[in-house]
């Protein structure tokens, strides 16, 4: 189940941004999944539940944007909805060189979390 290491990496890389930046809490985290990028999002999500656990990001929320895979015809063109299994004929004209235009993203778009609060100088501290 490679569900596990991208989840991993997810919880890595947001934790290297996070921490320096002063985050005490993660609440969410929006990857935009790619439906030919071999991820089952079901499992992504378990796995990321169990690779939060213990950092800054435990309890955060994973909401993941599917991607349409489309292609485009070099000949004619035209594009289309890949689909699964994947058609990468051109149902237009039957060529058979498609462009892969979407569908394999696999990408970190956005995070929420919370700064650590300032600290207001006590008037004993001024």
């Amino acid at each position: 189940m490679h569900e596990m290491s991208i989840a991993l990496a997810v919880v890595d890389q947001v934790e290297s941004a996070a921490r320096p930046a002063g985050a005490t809490t993660v609440h969410s985290i929006r990857l935009r999944v790619g439906e030919l990028a071999g991820v089952v999002p079901d499992a992504l999500a378990f796995s990321f539940e169990l690779a939060c656990a213990g950092t800054v990001l435990e309890g955060a929320e994973l909401v993941t944007d599917p991607v349409v895979a489309r292609a485009r015809c070099g000949p004619c063109a035209d594009t289309w909805p890949v689909g699964m299994p994947p058609q990468l004929c051109c149902p237009g004209c039957g060529g058979a060189t498609a462009e892969l235009l979407s569908g394999r993203e696999l990408q970190i778009v956005s995070v929420c979390w919370n700064d650590a609060p300032v600290h207001a100088p006590t008037p004993e501290e001024r």
